[in-house]
């Protein structure tokens, strides 16, 4: 590919481009010194950010090992021996409600009355069973999401009035249903 023809104005052209120009101020060229544009000048933030981090040598081992034990995880609310039994299927769910099938306007009180008499009751782990769901059909104009109870449920349980309820929420062990079921850990009855 050659080099790109440049084509003259005509001067109806010329004459419009004069005219836009005559209303406009020529920004000129800014001049930055090659001093400044390489290195940032030294503030006293800069230093204070710098000043917080070790000097770190190539090859060099950390002096601290970042990883935090795995039963301080945020995301793990209960013990974590007793979270790896129920992931690993070992903790059998002392109840189970199934809501497949179900739209979410009939699931969700349903799961509510079943959340708060299983804790009223004592129970500390219950499995809930959602479906995978459909896969997208494509039928209508506006596309539904796959799974609508599946995706739905777990933002059910942290939200009034069954959050203070609930103490964990994880998918089930595949022995237990899999992507279509959900683990539900319930705090300890206090009463």
């Amino acid at each position: 590919m050659g080099p790109r023809k440049t084509r003259t104005l005509r001067p109806e052209e010329r004459a419009l481009w004069d005219k836009v120009t005559e209303k406009t101020t020529r920004l000129g060229p800014v001049h930055i010194p090659a001093s400044e544009s390489r290195m940032p000048a030294k503030t006293e933030t800069n230093t204070a950010k710098h000043a917080a981090i070790p000097q770190f040598r190539i090859g060099a081992r950390p002096a601290t090992n970042p990883r935090k034990p795995k039963s301080e995880n945020p995301l793990v609310a209960m013990d974590f021996k007793a979270f790896k039994k129920m992931k690993g299927g070992k903790i059998t769910p002392e109840a189970r409600i199934d809501l497949h099938g179900l739209t979410l306007a009939q699931a969700h009180p349903r799961l509510t009355d079943f959340i708060l008499g299983s804790a009223y009751q004592g129970r500390r782990l219950v499995l809930v069973i959602t479906g995978k769901g459909r896969g997208e059909t494509g039928e209508g104009p506006i596309p539904t999401r796959q799974g609508a109870l599946r995706h739905q449920v777990p933002h059910w349980l942290h939200s009034m009035p069954l959050k203070p309820f609930v103490l964990q929420v994880s998918e089930a062990n595949r022995k237990h249903g899999g992507q279509g079921a959900i683990y539900v850990y319930l705090r300890r009855n206090r009463s």
